[in-house]
């Protein structure tokens, strides 16, 4: 593979960094379809495609792929073979498969993706592309030397003597990660329906457990999605959680059953890499001995959370090297049972006009479930009480103008009916809001999504971002959430000596 360095990133020492990547070299080419396998558990049309090229003999078996497919593809798809459905196999030679097989017309061509070519000609850990229909599947035969290899030269052991009665640090065979990508591996892991390990690109390990468990029962997505979409996520939400103490709510039996809150790291003994410290007892919001926080900012970290069934990500606003200074605050609109979602973009279109009166920037987004958060970046060294101080006037006053649809009424008994609560109390040490792209244990599996501020005046829904859907736009429209990091943040001094010159009484 290739070890790459965003350019215009900084060094830094003793510590990593996700400006660095290591970037495996695949194979990729066409293959013909021959049928399909019978799904297992709650997914849906088919398991997997299996594949084979042509040669002097017809077409010969080269295996199958399950992984690459988001819902929608997996329907298109079935449509297609299941129009092709045919009695015998279309390969030269028998095969097996792990589920019944049903064969189709040697007719469609997939594109995949694969690692490489195992000794006895067939795919290590390919991944479904897409389909191809500037391809003839006649012309399909094995590619051979199109791609770089993905093995380098192999290299010279040297015998070592072992000392009697010292065990070896090599890791039992059954233990052993798979090759791949991160994504891959979990999704290999998942189909085999048994407990493993992920090698992550750093070199850092991971056990992963139970991945098939249905977490989302309304989309049937499991334990093992939600993995993989941190680990395609993970470019964009790692900046977002670094250095930031983490609250978990953990649902270890999926959305529907009871969940805990976890402030601490408790008995649990995370792997390698995985980062806990312990906050000064005047500054953690809860006293305990020796009380210990997860710290975000590491793959291991973020996949950790996940195994251990914290759907949510939810930073701190403050980092640890500066935990009472807020570098952030948030205002979250939160609709009652009865509000349309359309009230609630009305209620960020008035924040947003307010906050530009005050030449403030903010960045918006869906909170993962019903509602919006708004977030507004801070100067260094702003206390959480001036940023609350901040957010409770832009709220008070959205309230004040728009009494039929915005409240601050804390009492959900008292709030009218059909309003958006707009919260201004986050903003305190130690509470917390699901962070950009963090997955949410909605029914829908919601994913809390930046936008733009453009779209607010379009008739958006937040059911549209999912972890199945949303690492697709993720690809197109790249980090919005970035901004946050990179506005002026605003003057709260100007922004304070603004308010009392408006809301002074004239002379």
């Amino acid at each position: 593979g290739l070890i790459v360095k965003e350019a215009a990133a900084p060094y830094h020492t003793g510590r990593r960094s996700p400006a660095w990547r290591k970037l495996k070299i695949v194979h990729e080419q066409e293959f013909v379809i021959g049928g399909w396998t019978e799904p297992r558990q709650t997914r849906q049309y088919f398991g997997a495609l299996l594949l084979g090229v042509h040669d002097d003999s017809g077409l010969q078996y080269v295996g199958h792929t399950g992984t690459g497919f988001d819902q929608r593809e997996l329907a298109r798809v079935w449509k297609l073979l299941d129009a092709r459905s045919a009695a015998q196999s279309p390969f030269a030679a028998r095969i097996r498969t792990n589920e019944p097989a049903h064969w189709v017309r040697p007719e469609l061509v997939a594109q995949v993706k694969f690692t490489e070519w195992t000794a006895d000609g067939k795919l290590r850990h390919p991944v479904y592309l897409g389909l191809r229909d500037d391809k003839r599947p006649a012309d399909v035969v094995r590619e051979e030397g199109a791609r770089v290899p993905n093995r380098l030269p192999a290299r010279k052991t040297v015998a070592r003597k072992r000392t009697p009665g010292r065990a070896t640090s090599r890791r039992p065979p059954e233990a052993e990660p798979v090759a791949g990508s991160v994504v891959a591996q979990l999704a290999a892991i998942e189909e085999s329906r048994k407990d493993g390990v992920v090698l992550l690109p750093d070199g850092a390990t991971l056990p992963v457990t139970n991945l098939s468990k249905l977490y989302w029962p309304e989309p049937k997505l499991t334990k093992g999605a939600l993995l993989r979409y941190y680990a395609e996520v993970a470019p964009l939400i790692l900046p977002v959680v670094a250095d930031r103490p983490l609250v978990m709510k953990r649902f270890p039996n999926g959305v529907e059953a009871p969940a805990f809150y976890q402030q601490r790291s408790r008995q649990e003994k995370p792997p390698a890499g995985v980062r806990i410290e312990a906050l000064p007892d005047e500054v953690d919001p809860i006293s305990e001995p020796d009380a210990r926080r997860f710290i975000g900012g590491s793959l291991v970290t973020l996949l950790y959370m996940a195994q251990i069934a914290a759907i949510s990500q939810d930073p701190w606003f403050s980092r640890v090297q500066s935990p009472e200074n807020a570098d952030y605050v948030a205002l979250d609109l939160d609709p009652g049972d009865d509000t349309p979602f359309a009230r609630v973009l009305d209620v960020a279109r008035w924040i947003r006009d307010e906050l530009a009166t005050l030449k403030v920037p903010a960045v918006p987004k869906t909170s993962g479930s019903s509602g919006l958060h708004i977030y507004i970046p801070l100067p260094p060294g702003t206390s959480y009480e001036s940023g609350q101080l901040f957010c409770q006037i832009v709220a008070t006053m959205i309230a004040t103008r728009h009494p039929r649809v915005a409240t601050v009424e804390r009492s959900v008994r008292a709030r009218p009916r059909g309003t958006v609560y707009v919260d201004y109390l986050q903003n305190i040490l130690g509470k917390t809001l699901a962070t950009a792209y963090s997955a949410r244990a909605s029914a829908f599996a919601g994913v809390s999504t930046p936008l733009r501020w453009t779209e607010l005046d379009e008739q958006i829904d937040p059911r549209d971002f999912t972890i199945v859907t949303a690492p697709a736009r993720f690809r197109t429209v790249g980090d919005l959430w970035g901004r946050l990091r990179t506005a002026k943040p605003a003057n709260l001094d100007v922004v304070f000596r603004k308010y009392q010159a408006r809301l002074s009484p004239p002379r």
